[in-house]
């Protein structure tokens, strides 16, 4: 059955992917959009935490966790966001549901392989500026896309504690971005199309090492490290005149110009490293921080002199807590309780402002009576950006879902 599941699965989200519209910032027009969540929902709970050698969940931080797998595994999750953006003077709802990973996991002794499909960025805007005063132009401005990855890892199981990994992602999808220019009650405006089609390799590696320091109590760390890479964009630009109809669709009168262009876009290496203390299935603490240089996003369309790409780093802290592991009498006593804390620098700079996002995440680990699956339900509140030098500060709340599916598959028969 779980794998007439992981068939459809695929096959679903492989469509979804390239159709979904992730996000409702504003600040996806810059760089390659949004920058999405790596992690599953379990992860997510905990401010992205994924220190802990894991059996039964794969971790889509590190390849060397895919050799601690003892099951086949499959995961699968979404997320329902709602967020309110405000300015100074006006104030705006936004609502989007996404799907966020798909990703299977498959033990082999010492060796665990890891692949699947992750929407890596999102591109999802829509703002205007309307006068009924002829004296002002109208805007109207509107982007699509985002960026995919689909990744395949290998982990390899050096000794009971200490494990290594790599993978290789293949990045692929396309952005399209249009601007309308018009004065209320004429009926020719302008506008300017641009789409970029995005293509890439990028590499990690990985490590995770779990030490005693007593009885009970382990030591966990984790060091993951991308690789530098760089992303092709494919662009083409359309500059035309269009009319108006009452109901303000568009119609192509007169192509002024068409460019085509191809950008090599450059992103630096990134590290991340995690420590946590715990006693296995029953407690964990630990932090995270990352750290990336510079990076070169900004493409021919949305290069601008007032935005810039510093730094990117962030600090985490989570954990959880199982009051019984083993519980027969009590269900609530098997539930894992999350929780975290989560500060990020995202490295767009807009007018001289930093957009900082920062966060604090709970969640829920709900068994699967008689099996050794779970469902995992995560929630999130944050603030990004800010009101300051005329920008968008965006209140967010997060209701994440992910499905953690166990099986044996490769089961060696004893009797023919």
């Amino acid at each position: 059955m779980i794998k007439k599941i992981i068939v459809s699965a695929c096959l679903l989200l492989s469509l979804v992917s390239f159709a979904q519209e992730g996000t409702s910032s504003p600040y996806s027009f810059y760089g390659i959009g949004d920058v999405r969540f790596k992690g599953t929902a379990e992860s997510r709970s905990m401010a992205g935490i994924a220190v802990e050698q894991d059996s039964i969940h794969i971790n889509l931080q590190n390849p060397a966790s895919f050799a601690n797998l003892k099951f086949t595994t499959f995961a699968l999750g979404g997320t329902y966001n709602t967020t309110k953006l405000k300015t100074d003077s006006k104030k705006e709802n936004a609502r989007r549901t996404t799907l966020d990973y798909l990703a299977v996991g498959l033990p082999f002794g010492k060796v665990g392989v890891g692949f699947g499909l992750i929407p890596y960025s999102s591109v999802g805007y829509k703002i205007e500026s309307i006068s009924a005063d002829v004296n002002i132009n109208n805007r109207r401005y509107d982007g699509s896309g985002g960026m995919n990855k689909a990744f395949l890892g290998v982990g390899y199981k050096i000794s009971p504690n200490f494990s290594i990994g790599a993978d290789a992602q293949y990045n692929f999808g396309k952005i399209e971005t249009n601007s309308l220019e018009f004065a209320s009650g004429v009926t020719i405006g302008s506008r300017e199309m641009n789409r970029a089609d995005l293509s890439g390799v990028n590499f990690d590696i990985g490590a995770m090492y779990k030490a005693k320091l007593g009885k009970k109590i382990n030591l966990y760390t984790s060091v993951n490290y991308t690789l530098e890479n760089t992303l092709t964009s494919k662009n083409s630009r359309n500059i035309a005149t269009v009319g108006f109809n009452s109901g303000f669709d568009v119609g192509v009168v007169d192509v002024l110009d068409e460019q085509n262009s191809v950008v090599e876009l450059k992103f630096p290496s990134k590290i991340s490293l995690s420590a946590g203390i715990g006693e296995s299935q029953k407690w964990l603490i630990a932090g995270k921080v990352a750290y990336q240089k510079t990076s070169g996003q900004a493409n021919s369309y949305n290069d601008y002199q007032n935005v810039g790409y510093g730094k990117f780093g962030s600090v985490s802290v989570g954990g959880y807590y199982i009051p019984n592991y083993n519980s027969f009498t009590s269900y609530a006593k098997r539930v894992v309780y999350r929780g975290g804390l989560k500060f990020e620098k995202t490295g767009l700079v807009v007018n001289g402002e930093s957009i900082d996002d920062r966060g604090l995440t709970l969640g829920l680990g709900l068994p699967i009576t008689g099996t050794i699956s779970n469902v995992n339900i995560g929630f999130e509140i944050g603030k990004r950006g800010t009101t300051a030098s005329g920008l968008v500060q965006e209140n967010y709340a997060n209701i994440s879902v992910g499905f953690s599916l166990n099986d044996k598959w490769f089961v060696q028969r004893k009797f023919q």
